[in-house]
């Protein structure tokens, strides 16, 4: 059962490595409505995937994966179902998933959750006036989930940092946009955004 207050999450599967072995529009559109869960020593907090972007690799100028093989980008080729998170204006991690075959160098970077579980935690994270703001941008729900780089490369289907089945979102719910905050192929489509009630 889904909790505002902090309480336990009820059991849910993790989506499997095999989501994440598919093209990468395909992904980041169903990763919609599914749940992001971090756990640490500190308690665990988890949300709503509501917005993500979809980067396809080394034909797509604004990917990573247009640097080649580096240090920084070694979790970005996979193999999917990992988590790749980098570190963004000195100051911000962001979060991606993953996806398509080792050695390609795709992703779904997480864009915004809808805060679910331990926002007591998120809250004691991040000092806003507003619930909605704790998690309504990737830099901004990495801090609420203390996310870092310690997560880069990680197993989404195991351990502490997960993705868990959730419900799904209808076609009339999701906006499709281009991708917002980069400098190059802006026009493509590949932002996904779960509208409004």
């Amino acid at each position: 059962m889904r909790s505002r207050d902090g309480s336990p999450p009820a059991r849910q599967r993790a989506l499997p490595a095999a989501f994440y072995d598919r093209a990468t529009e395909l992904v980041a559109r169903e990763l919609l409505g599914a749940e992001l869960e971090h756990r640490t020593a500190r308690g665990t907090a988890r949300g709503r995937i509501v917005e993500t972007e979809a980067y396809l690799g080394p034909h797509d100028p604004a990917c990573h994966a247009v640097a080649g093989l580096t240090r920084r980008t070694k979790h970005l080729h996979g193999p999917p179902g990992r988590a790749y998170v980098y570190f963004v204006y000195g100051m911000h991690w962001c979060v991606n998933a993953v996806t398509l075959e080792e050695g390609h160098g795709s992703a779904v970077l997480i864009r915004a959750l809808e805060p679910l579980v331990g926002l007591d935690l998120m809250r004691s994270r991040r000092k806003v006036e507003r619930d909605r703001d704790l998690t309504n941008g990737p830099a901004k729900l990495c801090a609420a989930l203390g996310i870092t780089g310690a997560q880069d490369g990680a197993r989404l289907d195991r351990g502490a940092l997960r993705i868990l089945a959730g419900a799904p979102v209808p076609d009339e719910r999701v906006l499709v946009t281009p991708r917002i905050g980069i400098r190059h192929a802006v026009d493509w489509p590949l932002r996904f955004v779960v509208k409004e009630a």
